[in-house]
């Protein structure tokens, strides 16, 4: 919304229309949303405009909280050589904005591309095509903080989101949205069997692998939402996530926002102790500061032994997770743990995960 805002007040600018500290963003399907334009000007002779907005989401463990987007707005006249269908706006990642690592091209959602669209079509003057380049001046930093790179998003923050509305992965609107979601999708020809994904990337790559079973992408309360598909009769939820993530409920962690609980390492020294790996390397491990930085130690120390304690944790992963849902509710509903690691490959499964693992390769 707010990349929207900050692009609509630039285009208008160059247009030579006046400036408003607000812009009406038009959502497709859904009311107008007001968004503050902090600022607004012209640069390069006045070829280009640069509209700078702030990321309000209100949410208060949001990282985007406050962030400074900046956008420029240029037009390239449109050559009688070019085909018929140009594409009328070229949008371009510019610094501190993620990157799809394998392609080079901008990380952003096909939602966001329509608000864009939806937004700026309009003043784009005939016979014209828009240049948009997004900065994102703090993105490189606060993307450190994410699970970027582990999905292959590099150099900034991505624009993945799917809807307009924003809301903590921490609240507990979030589970009630979960839980709503869930009741949806039993409904219909439901055969038992539910995959849980992790997140947007999570999702993203269960749809790559067409997994052919009902998917459901869940936040951070994966404790309770287990325990209310148990309630619903779900014979069997696949776990389908990050190894960064997952992790945690081996620990008994259920849920797993980092702003509440991160013992990540701590538990993956846990296991190696039971699989009697040397002090030496159970005191490197312990220095580390995230799962896929142990995981590669592990595997240039003894890649056999890595693949085993991954396992292990895969198993631990749905003993733990069933040991919690019957605090709750007595059940017999399984629990399949399948993990990728930071290259999005699929590399492990529990005893259970290995029954439904082909349905994701």
């Amino acid at each position: 919304m707010w990349v929207a805002g900050a692009a609509r007040s630039a285009l208008k600018k160059l247009v030579g229309l006046p400036f408003e500290n607000y812009e009406l963003i038009k959502i497709p399907n859904e009311k107008k949303i007001k968004i503050e334009i902090h600022s607004v000007g012209l640069l390069k002779d006045e070829s280009h405009a640069l509209g700078i907005s702030f990321a309000k989401s209100g949410l208060d463990l949001d990282i985007t909280q406050n962030l400074e987007i900046w956008a420029i707005a240029s037009l390239e006249k449109i050559s009688l050589n070019d085909p018929v269908q140009t594409i009328p706006i070229n949008i371009i990642a510019g610094s501190g904005v993620g990157r799809k690592e394998k392609t080079s091209e901008i990380c952003i959602s096909d939602f966001a591309k329509e608000v864009l669209h939806e937004n700026l079509l309009d003043i784009i003057p005939k016979g014209f095509k828009l240049k948009l380049e997004i900065i994102f001046p703090n993105g490189k930093f606060l993307a450190e903080r994410t699970s970027n790179k582990s999905f292959g998003i590099v150099d900034g923050l991505s624009i993945i989101g799917t809807s307009a509305e924003t809301y903590s992965s921490a609240s507990p609107d979030q589970l009630e949205e979960a839980k709503t979601n869930l009741a949806k999708l039993i409904q219909n020809d439901f055969k038992g069997e539910v995959v849980f994904v992790i997140g947007e990337n999570g999702l993203n790559l269960a749809k790559t692998h067409n997994v052919n079973l009902p998917i459901i992408k869940i936040g951070n309360w994966i404790g309770p939402l287990l325990v209310d598909a148990a309630i619903k009769k779900v014979k069997t939820v696949i776990l389908f996530g990050y190894h960064g993530k997952l992790i945690k409920l081996a620990g008994g962690i259920f849920h797993t926002h980092n702003h509440l609980a991160d013992a990540r390492i701590e538990i993956l020294v846990y296991l190696a102790v039971k699989e009697k790996v040397p002090p030496e390397k159970i005191f490197e491990l312990s220095q580390l500061n995230n799962l896929e930085d142990a995981l590669l130690l592990l595997e240039r120390f003894n890649e056999s032994l890595a693949d085993k304690l991954f396992k292990n944790l895969s198993n631990m992963i749905e003993k733990r997770s069933l040991t919690y849902i019957n605090r709750y509710v007595k059940t017999d509903m399984k629990i399949a743990s399948i993990i990728f690691d930071r290259q999005r490959k699929i590399r492990w499964a529990g005893i259970n995960g290995n029954n439904y693992i082909s349905y994701f390769q």
